[in-house]
């Protein structure tokens, strides 16, 4: 699947890396040119910088072969004109939208080209779940055509596995962490990096279950 990303912020991050870490193609887009030379390197997605409410920009992110939009900016009024350029200039087949005010959730509909509107407070997998038309739920979410799924797990003060290094812990077969959210900010899922509590780790995995996942960290 082609997904563009527009938006970097810390929801727009994690979904860019949920996405990639489930082998689809993910552009990332965002108007502030350090916060993308900020993740340069740092996650394995396209990155763009620019304004994607310009349709110039869009199309140089790869909207005309977009399977699916998402946009996360922190502006209402961005958000809709994304959506509706996603959709209306380049016939993109999937667009979800997030809704900062809701107040404004009566305008993030197919008038403006939003097939799917997610208020700003819907946790991470949810959003996925809902703007990828994932139906088939294993643990948090399944991406059907990817055929994997994404595990989510946190690291407490009682994990077995707090203070000791990413590299140590025996993740089932097919199993790799796509990354780690700690203090709010996704990090890259380093075999150095010694987990502590607190942190938020997303994996994806071919084979394992939740309560196999658990097993590994708890």
């Amino acid at each position: 699947m082609n997904v563009i990303v527009a938006g970097a912020g810390r929801l727009g991050t994690q979904i860019a890396q949920v996405l990639a870490a489930a082998h689809n193609e993910v552009t990332l887009i965002d108007v502030d040119d350090d916060r993308i030379a900020e993740l340069e390197g740092r996650i394995p997605v396209r990155l763009v910088a620019g304004d994607a409410c310009e349709p110039a920009l869009l199309e140089h992110a790869g909207a005309l072969t977009a399977d699916l939009v998402i946009a996360t900016t922190g502006d209402d009024e961005d958000n809709l004109v994304i959506s509706l350029l996603a959709k209306r200039q380049f016939a993109v087949d999937r667009v979800a939208a997030r809704v900062n005010d809701a107040d404004n959730a009566w305008l993030f509909d197919g008038r403006w080209g939003v097939d799917v509107a997610v208020p700003a407070a819907t946790p991470l997998i949810s959003l996925i779940e809902e703007a990828t038309g994932a139906t088939d739920t294993v643990a948090l979410l399944r991406l059907s055509k990817a055929g994997v799924d994404v595990i989510e797990t946190a690291i407490t003060a009682e994990s077995r596995t707090a203070g000791r290094v990413l590299d140590d812990v025996r993740l089932p077969e097919g199993t790799v962490v796509a990354t780690i959210v700690r203090d709010g900010q996704p990090t890259v899922p380093d075999p150095a990096l010694r987990l502590r509590p607190g942190d938020e780790i997303l994996l994806v995995s071919h084979n394992a279950n939740e309560q196999e996942i658990h097993a590994a960290f708890q």
